[in-house]
């Protein structure tokens, strides 16, 4: 250990297999640029100690906020929005003393609640603003068929649906339709869901993430945009909906008044699922 190195305590956490490093930050108060350089240096799973992300729990800026998420990316690029993370952080900030349920906090992509649900997997429901402009999108790169849409969900993402998610090309188009000119300059993450019941609103997805630039085992805004779009698109019926990823089911829940096809109408939209601690430990800065 260097006897120089600022020593930060961090809480390895997990929703639905979606991990980060969480760092308390009000008492540290790294810069964007050094919270990047976490990112890079300890998110890698053979190197490091492997993460999706590096979520930073920062004083808050604005009234009515009991804190400031910032995420950075397995590649240290910021991230505007992590549904899982949120949940995880909401819960890390009840164990670093937080008394308060719900939670109020800000974040890239909004303000968002988050309530904290006594059962045995420490469940965390979010509370989200609602998403927009969904759509079809016409790539321009990417060779694909059938087609693909387009949805804001505190971050960008695209959906397309297929028979069998297990077989999906999450390999070969994930990467294609993420850096495809029609998505420039930010990208996007992509979503292949399979729906299982339409009635019974049960889909299947596996999400390939920008920044981590590789399939997750769980996404939270990719489940928001999985279940949103199935819904838009007329794939399901309901408006409560199971979203089966590898790492697990999230639940993703919502109105949409009769009669209203866009996005910007969807109301009381919310994302619940576990959020769990892994271990805890320390890091040099």
């Amino acid at each position: 250990m260097n006897p120089r190195a600022l020593v930060v305590p961090f809480t390895k956490m997990n929703g639905a297999g979606n991990d980060f490093i969480v760092i308390d930050n009000r008492f540290f108060h790294l810069t964007d640029e050094e919270l990047s350089g976490l990112a890079k240096r300890y998110c890698p799973r053979r190197t490091g100690i492997g993460a999706d992300g590096v979520l930073a729990m920062s004083a808050p800026t604005e009234a009515g906020a009991y804190f400031r998420m910032r995420y950075f990316n397995a590649d240290g690029s910021l991230g505007t929005m992590c549904g899982n993370g949120a949940r995880c952080l909401a819960r890390f900030a009840a164990m670093a003393g937080i008394d308060a349920n719900p939670l109020v906090f800000d974040t890239d992509g909004g303000r968002h609640t988050a309530d904290l649900l006594e059962d045995d997997l420490g469940s965390v429901r979010l509370h989200v603003p609602p998403p927009k402009d969904f759509g079809e999108i016409e790539l321009q790169d990417a060779e694909v068929d059938g087609p693909t849409y387009g949805i804001w969900t505190g971050t960008e993402h695209t959906v397309r649906f297929v028979d069998d998610v297990a077989e999906a090309p999450v390999s070969s188009e994930g990467p294609a339709i993420r850096s495809d000119a029609a998505l420039a300059p930010a990208g996007a993450n992509v979503n292949f869901v399979e729906v299982v019941d339409g009635d019974a609103a049960h889909i299947r997805a596996r999400t390939f993430e920008k920044g981590v630039e590789g399939e997750t085992p769980a996404c939270g805004t990719g489940a928001v945009a999985s279940a949103v779009a199935s819904r838009l698109a007329g794939r399901v019926n309901a408006d409560d909906i199971a979203v089966e990823m590898p790492g697990g089911t999230l639940r993703v829940g919502f109105s949409l008044p009769n009669g209203e096809t866009a996005a910007e109408a969807i109301q009381n939209l919310t994302l619940e699922g576990p959020a769990e601690v892994v271990y805890q430990g320390t890091l040099e800065v």
